[in-house]
């Protein structure tokens, strides 16, 4: 089963080359493992790639799967190897249906990674539950879901397999909602 994770190492072009880790959205312990000197984490992330000279937007429509992934590590290289970590959350039910949906909240390995962990959790098992009784359409549910990440948790809601500055179901302040927000660590 595993824990899954992307890792994404930035290129001085500014694009990325993905690697997958298969227990690295486990604790979110990979980001301090992850160094100049142990740039795979002594074997925790795998060293083919998954796919290179990737923008980073596309990260998120094209690989980044809410389904299956639990973890997000954006690594750079060129600033003494810098981790960021973030948590993937799904934000659709586990129906079959729309399983598209997730979002990213940055955090940090430990306290920070458990509190939201178990926020999500308990907010989204509420929701699926207001929905079974009748008190809230699917839709109606996932809008306040993604509305609360991203003003509670500063989240970044994307639909993976979607289109890049398309038309999205997005809630937070960038019109864009498939994109990351602008910052200086790109």
């Amino acid at each position: 089963m595993g824990h899954r994770a992307l890792v994404a190492y930035r290129r001085p072009d500014h694009l990325y080359d993905l690697r997958y880790s298969h227990w690295g959205g486990e604790d979110l312990s990979l980001a301090g493992a992850i160094t100049e000197e142990t740039p795979l984490a002594d074997g925790a992330v795998a060293a083919d790639l998954l796919a290179d000279a990737i923008a980073r937007d596309r990260i998120l429509a094209e690989h980044l799967d809410p389904c299956i992934h639990e973890a997000l590590y954006v690594v750079a290289p060129a600033a003494e190897y810098a981790v960021t970590s973030s948590r993937v959350c799904w934000l659709e039910w586990g129906d079959g249906r729309d399983g598209s949906r997730g979002a990213i909240v940055e955090v940090s390995p430990g306290s920070a990674d458990r509190d939201l962990r178990t926020w999500f959790r308990a907010t989204k098992t509420v929701l699926g539950d207001v929905v079974e009784m009748g008190g809230l359409s699917r839709r109606a549910a996932l809008a306040y879901l993604e509305a609360r990440i991203c003003e509670e948790r500063d989240g970044t809601v994307y639909t993976y397999g979607g289109t890049i500055g398309g038309a999205g179901r997005g809630t937070g302040d960038d019109s864009r909602p498939d994109h990351w927000p602008e910052d200086d660590r790109r």
